[in-house]
């Protein structure tokens, strides 16, 4: 006889049996969990639309670069399960962590044995794949900072004893990623270590003293770099080099502005066919927005701001600092990025590298911003209830 107690099984259940949690541990958040899963999808989807017309075009198959990202889908996936049922807390361990320190260091310096993509150092080429050890350091330096922060407590109101040591550390893999000619990874590793250092419980006075550092030596990096003062002049008036410095936005300004409110329907959009020049990675959102319109670029947008909100609820109701910590750090690397991008699409900031989490393409960012997902799902199983 049929067992009726299963057809009267609750959803949450089957999926709280699929990754074995135990009612005792408590349940994951369900709302973080389907949003991720609706990101990526979404990402997959538009990776296809955005990618095919150039794959079919140079490698004779228009899922090529599909193909590709579904294979860190399966891994990312792998890798998510995995770190649900992985108690967050064993990143305590300071030989796991200097060990996980250890390998990002090497690999960042791995890059650069291999030949520079476009002018920059941030790949290591295996086969047909390639890795990008930067991804892997903002998270690396998020699990360091919360296990840091955690153990130093009241410490942190001393600049010498809690803020610059804690900074020095998140600036070493910071400057190791800057030399690849990865600013906006740098500038995310430094925001990620700011806020932290902030909800630590660091002095307004060292804070606006950061704050003034980072603003000069943003500005200096910005200088020192002719392209980079480039983009930024570019930022200002694109239409004042539209065939150079300010052809990118332009681009993505003209996809925008062509999708209205309802899009040209999937796969029809015009900017993908060699106008965007990275219409599957960086600027992926403005084929979204061509393709689907107003409408699509606000459900994306909500989607963001509600993994963002869950994230956030997640860190505050967390019932130790360790865990708030990393949660926080988690999604703020989540946040920071989501929003670069999308003001860098929009011509809200200058053009800068950064992908949008879950939907670019690029396995790396790809398979680290899942991992991360499972650490911060794993986390929400220790929340206190309101």
């Amino acid at each position: 006889m049929e067992n009726k107690d299963n057809e009267l099984t609750p959803k949450k259940t089957r999926v709280s049996r699929l990754f074995k949690l135990n009612k005792a541990d408590g349940e994951i958040d369900y709302i973080l969990f389907y949003t991720l899963i609706l990101l990526v999808a979404i990402g997959a989807i538009m990776i296809y639309s955005a990618s095919s017309y150039r794959a079919a075009n140079e490698l004779q198959d228009s899922m090529a670069y599909l193909k590709k990202q579904l294979v860190f889908v399966g891994i990312g996936s792998v890798s998510v399960i995995f770190f649900i049922n992985w108690d967050y807390h064993k990143f305590k361990n300071g030989k796991l962590i200097a060990f996980l320190m250890v390998v990002t260091i090497i690999l960042l310096l791995l890059v650069f044995l291999f030949p520079p993509i476009n002018g920059a150092q941030r790949w290591i080429q295996l086969g047909p794949l390639s890795l990008q050890p930067s991804e892997m350091a903002k998270y690396v330096v998020v699990i360091y900072l919360a296990k840091s922060l955690d153990k130093k407590g009241d410490e942190i109101k001393s600049f010498w004893r809690g803020v610059f040591p804690t900074l020095l550390v998140a600036g070493i893999f910071a400057g190791l990623v800057l030399a690849e000619k990865n600013l906006s990874i740098t500038s995310v590793i430094m925001f990620v270590a700011f806020i932290l250092i902030t909800i630590s419980g660091a002095r307004k006075r060292h804070l606006i003293t950061l704050g003034g550092i980072g603003l000069m030596a943003g500005i200096s990096l910005i200088l020192a770099a002719p392209y980079r003062l480039k983009r930024l002049l570019s930022f200002l008036d694109p239409w004042a080099d539209p065939r150079g410095d300010g052809y990118q936005l332009i681009q993505s300004l003209l996809a925008l502005g062509s999708g209205g409110f309802l899009g040209l329907g999937f796969g029809m959009s015009r900017q993908k066919a060699y106008y965007l020049p990275e219409p599957h990675n960086d600027f992926i959102f403005s084929v979204i927005g061509e393709e689907t319109g107003f409408l699509g670029c606000i459900i994306v947008i909500s989607l963001f701001a509600i993994l963002i909100w869950r994230g956030v609820i997640i860190s505050i109701k967390c019932k130790d600092n360790f865990g708030t910590l990393l949660a926080m750090g988690i999604t703020s690397v989540i946040a920071i990025q989501a929003i670069i991008n999308l003001a860098v699409v929009t011509g809200t900031m200058p053009v800068t590298g950064v992908p949008l989490p879950f939907i670019s393409y690029g396995g790396s960012s790809l398979l680290f911003n899942m991992t991360a997902m499972g650490i911060l799902l794993n986390v929400s199983r220790n929340r206190a209830k309101w």
